[in-house]
């Protein structure tokens, strides 16, 4: 599938990829699909929508479940099941087809208008009846109330054939040379011939007479330009009506009003090549006319362009799914190319229509497959092509070019083919490889000086802690690689599992809470010591393996080093705490004369029922008698035995039992048996 985006309009081609042949075999197309990964990325939308050589002409039944298409070679009709999606029957014709249309609403009846003059009729098992007209064919309409054909081609006439009598009747004379298409109106059944003259004849059904003309070849041509040929008509297309949409053969599209000689939009394709196809897109207001190289479609009342879509082979039908946004295209290749132009949500709620529709009931699933592709970047549809000033083409010696297939105008410039753009640059400047030579060398010098002078990006989040991370690491690195072992352990700045540390705010040390003030002096005291013990052991590692053996009775120099780290960071903490327990009496200080500048407002307690609420002046005596020693209160409390009932400060009750002293029978002067204790409370 290609996706490709004009005038912010997506367009996905659910054609493109490759096709596998068919006579390879299933084993050989699974080992092409696991080693290719373009067909593994391709759409089989419908299976085998494809013709052996060319597809000329395509249609949708009016029911929408069928889709035919008529190629070569040898001449054949596909009809497609698009509830199976997959081929339904091929039946092969005896001629080429030049046009052929579809009777009912299934694909039961079908008409085909051959090269050799004959008219072919199928029914649902096959061919049905063939006949020939006297002249060559074009283009033929069917006229439901009448059940008559109309064909038109090689001569002046309009041949008609009645289907319910099966013969032919008498045939309309034009003033035309040659009729090359003709097109009969679906509302009130107004038949109009389009002629080789660049004319457009319009015959009423029910008394066989000419009502109108218009001329389209000179409302087709601009002022001042210059005419090689007449245009003659070769498309013609109604929509609703009123309004009727003719194409020349020289790439204009006039749409007219049948109220008026005058058209009242022409459109020009810029290609100077016939016009082959004209639809109609009635939810969008949208004309979608084709040539051999594009299919452009524009907007019927102003004219403004939508979206074109440009194939990569020549174009010879467009058929477009009702009410949907697909669009089927009968190409100059074995191919038939589907565009899906899906609608977004967005169109909707504002108001702007920035797709086609939505896709078509059988195949739903594509709406949500886009939705999941917007999501991710897509290749636009100038990819493969170069976009070049004047001044680019000057420089190249491609100005000759101007005016070419080869240069497409655009805006200030022109697009061109990448693959002619690198091929004519690397002929214009010969000394392309000593430059690439010099860009290669310099990017040398600069990667030898990135490692020699390492560049450290801090986060933005706890800085100080990456910046000791980096520092550790690049100890732990220097002690590995003279030690010779192998990498180093991922370190937390490189492991994803802690980015969000030194991405999130959230994460940021407060290193004015009193939590860190407590524990900086032992971690930053921690982290001396490690370093200094790396540093200790890479001058160990690069001194002699020889250790020398330490006297009795002293202590090593990493012992008392630990000692004077242990000291220093125990004075830093009592410092700290010190500081901390100062900050607290200010605050508490501040609070009281804050509280002291504020009025006092009387509380007031509820006394329960069944509760006694003594004064507060007995808070003084408690306080006095806990100011007293232990001694002092066991001898007052001594010769008590009884239960002390004490009242708190708020009301409650406070029990207290106090043991006397008892002698005991068993001869020791107290006794701690259950039985003597439990004597004396009672």
């Amino acid at each position: 599938m290609q996706i490709s985006s004009v005038n912010d309009v997506k367009i996905y081609n659910l054609s493109h990829g490759k096709s596998l042949p068919e006579w390879l075999s299933d084993r050989k197309k699974r080992q092409l699909q696991k080693q290719d990964v373009d067909i593994q990325r391709r759409i089989e939308l419908i299976q085998d929508f494809e013709m052996p050589t060319v597809c000329t002409s395509i249609k949708v039944s009016r029911d929408g479940q069928f889709i035919l298409a008529a190629g070569t070679y040898k001449p054949r009709v596909r009809c497609y099941d698009t509830y199976q999606l997959s081929l339904k029957f091929e039946r092969c014709l005896d001629s080429d087809v030049v046009a052929f249309d579809i009777l009912s609403d299934d694909y039961s009846k079908l008409v085909f208008l051959h090269a050799d003059r004959y008219v072919e009729f199928h029914s649902q098992h096959g061919n049905y009846y063939k006949t020939r007209i006297p002249k060559f064919g074009r283009d033929f309409s069917y006229h439901y109330p009448s059940c008559d054909l109309y064909f038109v081609g090689s001569t002046s006439q309009v041949f008609r054939l009645n289907l319910e009598q099966g013969r032919f009747l008498n045939s309309l004379q034009t003033d035309a040379v040659e009729n090359n298409v003709c097109d009969i109106n679906p509302v009130h059944h107004l038949f109009a011939t389009g002629t080789s003259e660049g004319r457009v004849e319009c015959w009423d059904p029910r008394v066989r007479n000419r009502v109108g003309t218009l001329d389209c070849a000179l409302s087709s041509l601009a002022e001042g330009a210059e005419v090689q040929s007449l245009p003659s008509i070769s498309a013609l297309k109604f929509n609703g009506s009123l309004t009727m949409a003719v194409g020349t053969s020289t790439g204009q599209v006039l749409l007219y009003d049948l109220r008026a000689s005058q058209p009242l939009l022409v459109r020009d394709h810029n290609y100077n090549l016939p016009i082959k196809s004209l639809n109609f897109h009635d939810q969008l207001d949208l004309v979608v006319s084709a040539d051999a190289k594009i299919i452009k479609m524009w907007n019927k009342d102003t004219g403004k362009a939508f979206s074109s879509i440009q194939p990569q082979t020549n174009i010879n039908d467009v058929c477009v799914y009702p009410n949907s946004g697909m669009l089927f295209t009968a190409n100059e290749d074995p191919k038939m190319n589907t565009f899906y132009v899906p609608v977004s949500a967005r169109a909707f709620t504002l108001l702007i229509y920035a797709a086609l529709g939505p896709a078509p009931r059988w195949c739903s699933f594509l709406d949500n497959l886009t939705e999941e592709l917007e999501e991710s970047p897509e290749s636009t549809v100038y990819d493969d092509y170069k976009f070049v000033t004047r001044k680019d083409l000057e420089n190249l010696g491609l100005s000759h070019l101007v005016g070419s297939s080869l240069l497409r105008a655009y805006m200030h410039g022109y697009f061109m083919d990448v693959r002619l753009y690198h091929k004519v640059k690397s002929m214009a400047n010969p000394f392309a490889y000593e430059e690439y030579r010099k860009d290669k060398i310099r990017q040398k010098i600069e990667e030898s000086r990135t490692q020699r002078v390492p560049v450290k990006k801090l986060p933005k989040v706890n800085k100080e802690l990456a910046l000791k991370l980096m520092e550790q690491g690049d100890d732990e690195a220097a002690l590995n690689t003279r030690k010779k072992k192998g990498k180093a352990l991922p370190s937390v700045l490189g492991d994803d599992r802690f980015k969000v540390m030194f991405e999130n705010p959230d994460y940021q040390v407060d290193e004015q809470s009193i939590e860190f003030r407590l524990l900086n002096p032992i971690v930053s005291k921690v982290g001396e010591k490690k370093q200094k013990k790396l540093r200790l052991m890479a001058q160990q590692v690069a001194a002699s393996k020889k250790e020398a053996e330490e006297p009795e009775g002293q202590a090593s120099s990493e012992e008392e080093s630990s000692d004077d780290d242990d000291k220093g960071w125990v004075e830093e903490v009592r410092e700290q705490r010190r500081l901390i327990w100062e900050e607290g009496q200010d605050r508490r200080r501040q609070k009281k004369e804050g509280d002291r500048n504020t009025v006092l407002q009387p509380q007031y307690y509820q006394i329960k029922a069944g509760q006694e609420f003594r004064s507060f002046n007995d808070m003084a005596r408690k306080q006095r008698l806990q100011k007293t020693s232990l001694e002092d209160r066991l001898k007052s409390e001594e010769h008590s035995g009884t239960s002390n009932v004490a009242d708190t400060a708020v009301g409650s009750k406070q029990l207290t039992f106090t043991l006397k002293k008892v002698p005991c029978g068993c001869g020791a002067e107290y006794c701690h048996s259950p039985r003597t204790s439990l004597r004396g409370l009672m």
